[in-house]
């Protein structure tokens, strides 16, 4: 998928997306432990966990910043009062991303 592809979707079709990935994670969970699961399987439930996790990590992070920037009580992990937090590796601030990546 392309990056300008991506920015086409509307907030229907990624809440869409979310819930099927959800869904197909929790599946893939319960045949993991049935033990019927196959590598396919076993490989697919990585990536989705990933993908879950990192979406929930950008969720928290502008939650955190959003509440910081009000003058609240929130978590950051910044250098300075300039810099975002360092979460790129986990998905997090899109602001500190050197690709400048719009989801």
């Amino acid at each position: 998928m392309k990056p300008e592809d991506r920015k086409r979707k509307s907030p229907a079709m990624l809440a869409a997306i979310g819930k099927v990935t959800l869904e197909k994670l929790e599946s893939i969970a319960s045949k993991i432990g049935d033990d019927i699961a196959t590598e396919a399987d076993r490989h697919n439930f990585e990536i989705l966990r990933e993908v879950v996790a990192l979406a929930s990590n950008r969720v928290s992070v502008s939650e955190n910043e959003s509440a910081a920037e009000l003058g609240g009580d929130a978590w950051t992990e910044r250098t300075s009062a300039s810099h975002f937090p360092h979460i790129r590796l986990h998905g997090g601030a899109l602001e500190d991303d050197p690709l400048k990546m719009n989801i």
